[in-house]
């Protein structure tokens, strides 16, 4: 027995295909928003109300800051304004993924005489370093360092 495609079967089909695709869209933005907080501030009003002056007294310490992951090994050179490399009076810095936060590492730097090092276990892959520096005189040094790890 023959049977023929009607126009029930092809909605029928039609309408899957869009269920499909729905789903499988709701599951994945889902997951996008429960993994990834999204959140650089608290309040960014506030942040915004220093942002010129913090941007201005950063620039003027006129540091040369670089970063690299090799041999599971994080190096931070520092360099000043004559590019001689020194040692930040304080250093917080956490490194972890762009999309997500379970992977965040605290790298304990340590200083060898020329650059900042840690080790750290990571895979290889894209990787951001967000940095808090202190100068000697006070000033609050932030960046954000994207870097590769081989």
């Amino acid at each position: 027995m023959k049977r023929t495609l009607t126009g029930w079967h092809v909605f029928g089909i039609f309408a899957g295909c869009f269920a499909v695709i729905i789903g499988v869209n709701l599951t994945l933005a889902f997951q996008a928003v429960s993994t990834f907080p999204g959140l650089v501030t608290k309040n960014s009003y506030v942040a915004s109300q220093r942002f010129d002056a913090d941007r201005a007294a950063q620039n003027a310490l006129a540091w040369n800051v670089s970063a690299e992951i090799a041999d599971q090994v994080l190096t931070l050179r520092v360099l000043d304004r004559d590019g001689v490399a020194f040692e930040p009076a304080a250093v917080k810095a956490t490194l972890g993924r762009a999309t997500h936060v379970a992977e965040d590492v605290t790298p304990a730097f340590v200083w060898d005489g020329t650059a900042l090092v840690a080790d750290v276990d990571v895979p290889a892959g894209y990787w951001t370093l967000w940095l808090n520096m202190t100068a000697e005189d006070g000033t609050e040094f932030r960046r954000r360092i994207p870097i590769t790890a081989r």
